[in-house]
């Protein structure tokens, strides 16, 4: 299959330029894109368990257990037991966890609008069909 015709290629090309937009807009602010996707969603859904907040940032738990590990030594989040489930850690931003987050969304989301920009209301939405489609498609011919 030649090159051109390989979607993976155009959509790889996509994600790595979005990739090197967020990761310099986000180093004035001292966080990496996996530290600003936890504090995000973290401030969407506080208490949220590191399993949930891996799969709502795209990455293995492994991954998000570091990312959480360095979140925590800056004094970004705090980790305490569930009320009930006493192996479960709940995480919550601190204070100057939400300090950080915002100071980085202000950097990530000019670089957000401006992908955005770039296509009308009906690409946008067509656009991020087209890509559900292809994550189901991936997802459901990877081999076990």
């Amino acid at each position: 299959m030649p090159v051109e015709e390989r979607l993976g290629t155009f959509i790889k090309r996509a994600e790595q330029a979005l990739m090197g937009a967020k990761n310099a807009a986000l180093k004035p602010a001292g966080v990496t894109i996996p530290q600003y996707a936890a504090l995000y969603v973290l401030s969407e859904t506080p208490g949220i368990s590191a399993a949930e907040l891996a799969r709502r940032c795209g990455v293995t738990p492994p991954t998000m257990n570091t990312v959480l590990t360095n979140l925590r030594e800056r004094g970004l989040i705090e980790r305490t037991p569930h009320a009930l489930h006493r192996n479960v850690l709940e995480t919550r931003l601190t204070a100057e966890g939400r300090k950080v987050m915002h100071a980085a969304d202000r950097r990530a989301v000019p670089v957000e609008r401006a992908l955005a920009a770039e296509f009308t209301e009906a690409e946008r939405k067509a656009l991020m069909d087209m890509l559900e489609r292809a994550a189901a498609v991936l997802e459901s011919v990877r081999p076990e």
